[in-house]
């Protein structure tokens, strides 16, 4: 059965999607699945047994959440679609009436309906058809307006307290700080900047699930880097670091905490969570303590990072007037590799809150859990489900995107077929290569149509546009864009023994380029591991001017 595009769904077919995959995976967790487990899953859900076992066979052959979507295959034998006059007497009872502090049920709501409709000669609904509308609404608004606000913090938000998780990745906690050292740039090893670093915590064991390093501000980018890095196995990363040690966390965490910054409100975020089973829970607002894990662990290190020459330490009091930036001798590179091995110490350390170190704290979460922590169904599809993406339309000479086009013979399908719109997943950190995601879910990577361009950054991209548009020159010149690219790299390359401007973005863009970003090909051959196949491996191979046929 083909999957629909998460993206394109409107949000009350995905969130009942979203429904059934807590209840299906709860329900095939169970170590001895019995009758009555089954009728409570179908009365959660609302279907019959003949439609729960359709979705349960649809979830075993792809464990997300898009496989459980509703086909839209027209409407339902039986149902009807009620007149406009009579939906607005539905609402408006609902909102003068349902919504008061007597609190009528339902009857009592199909009742008075059916009066006021009788009343204006209305065609009059079924009370299953009220039910339903009531269904659907925000469970939280109705007890709001029912019942007060007291009634809505009591019953749909955690209780303020101690924070606590008894599971491995029962609860795992993100955010990022601005690191308390200057780096370096590392061809002529002058100061940058402070940089930015995401980590990500289990609450049941302390243990650092993962994190992320980069010169550039909190992005959705960044919270999606770091949640692949806290999923996915660490073995082949730690290599390339020339770090022989077991950091053994990784799986899908029940449910991220974050806090309510504009990177981690993304669509992309929230329907990638919501793809492989993982719910975000936002801290509520001037309510400090529900983010105290992270914060502590931030703390931690931050106070370990102050040992490190050109370190900024936590304010200007305890700085005085040490110099950091001429201090300063270590690459982004060198810090990350550093921090690395700090989590190591860290984790093998005693914690005061635990008695234990957290590495012997996370045996112990691992063994209270009733089932194996989950893995990605394609760990090579889920470094690709939390990128930003857009719907474009396949014209006869590629995808075009941010003015650049891309080609690959797998879009002939496609082309040229007007209404029919493909779902385009980009890295801003390499536009030289989007993936194409077809309507029965398969990805493909689609590079530039023109091999011979190198690969760019996004902010290379706009920056590029940004010097057209105040030249008053076409914005969608591909040639023009990459000129101008090419002529601003030399510029900063020029520049960067005189600026430390200029050294941060050439730092940037090499740190974005650089060989350690791993791109994925996705291709349909089953006998093609998906992880073996790199793109920077196809920026080796010559390139020949392709004749064109017309």
């Amino acid at each position: 059965m083909d999957r629909p595009d998460r993206d394109a769904l409107d949000d009350a077919t995905w969130e009942e999607a979203v429904a059934r995959e807590a209840v299906i995976r709860r329900l095939l967790a169970a170590a001895r699945m019995d009758r009555g487990d089954f009728y409570r899953a179908c009365q959660d859900l609302g279907i019959k047994r003949s439609r729960l076992y359709e979705l349960i066979r649809a979830y075993k052959a792809h464990p997300v959440t898009s496989s459980l979507v509703a086909q839209p295959a027209g409407m339902k034998n039986g149902s009807r679609r009620l007149p406009e006059e009579t939906e607005a007497v539905i609402i408006e009872v609902i909102n003068t009436f349902y919504k008061s502090r007597q609190k009528p049920n339902i009857t009592g709501l199909h009742k008075e309906i059916r009066r006021l409709c009788r009343l204006r000669n209305l065609h009059v609904p079924s009370w299953y058809a009220v039910r339903s509308r009531i269904a659907a609404m925000d469970p939280a608004e109705i007890v709001g307006a029912r019942e007060g606000a007291k009634a809505v913090r009591d019953r749909y938000r955690a209780v303020p307290g101690q924070y606590n998780a008894e599971r491995a990745f029962e609860v795992v906690q993100i955010d990022h700080t601005l690191v308390d050292v200057i780096v370096v740039d590392r061809q002529s090893r002058q100061p940058l900047q402070r940089p930015w670093v995401t980590f990500a915590i289990d609450i049941a064991s302390r243990m650092v699930a993962g994190f992320y390093l980069t010169l550039e501000p909190p992005s959705v980018l960044t919270v999606s880097l770091v949640i692949q890095h806290l999923v996915l196995p660490k073995e082949d990363w730690l290599c390339g670091l020339d770090i022989k040690a077991d950091w053994p966390v990784a799986g899908l965490p029940e449910t991220i905490h974050i806090d309510n910054a504009k990177e981690f409100r993304s669509r992309a975020l929230k329907r990638g969570a919501e793809e492989h089973g993982i719910v975000l829970q936002y801290r509520p607002v001037a309510v400090p303590h529900y983010g105290g894990h992270i914060e502590r662990l931030i703390g931690t290190m931050m106070g370990a990072v102050h040992l490190l020459p050109g370190t900024t330490f936590s304010n200007i009091q305890d700085r005085g007037d040490y110099d950091s930036a001429a201090h300063a001798t270590m690459t982004l590179d060198e810090l990350e590799r550093w921090l690395t091995l700090e989590i190591f110490r860290y984790h093998s350390e005693i914690h005061s809150s635990l008695a234990i170190p957290p590495l012997a704290a996370w045996q112990d979460a691992l063994a209270r859990c009733t089932v194996p922590l989950r893995q990605p169904h394609d760990p090579a599809s889920f470094r690709i489900d939390f990128l930003p993406s857009v719907e474009r339309m396949v014209r006869r000479d590629g995808i075009h995107l941010f003015g650049l086009r891309y080609w690959d013979d797998v879009l002939s399908v496609w082309a040229g077929r007007h209404g029919r719109q493909l779902r385009v997943s980009y890295d801003p950190r390499d536009l030289s290569t989007v993936y194409v995601r077809t309507p029965d879910g398969t990805r493909y990577s689609v590079r530039f149509a023109d091999l011979r361009h190198p690969p760019i950054t996004l902010a290379e991209h706009r920056r590029a546009q940004t010097l057209l548009k105040e030249r008053g020159l076409a914005l969608v010149d591909e040639q023009l864009i990459f000129k101008t690219i090419e002529q601003q790299r030399a510029m900063v390359d020029v520049a960067m023994v005189k600026t430390r401007e200029a050294r941060r973005m050439a730092e940037r863009r090499d740190w974005a380029l650089s060989e350690k970003m791993t791109k994925h090909v996705f291709r349909q051959s089953e006998d093609i591991d998906a992880d073996d196949c790199d793109d920077s491996k196809i920026l080796d191979l010559p390139y020949y001017e392709v004749e064109e046929w017309s």
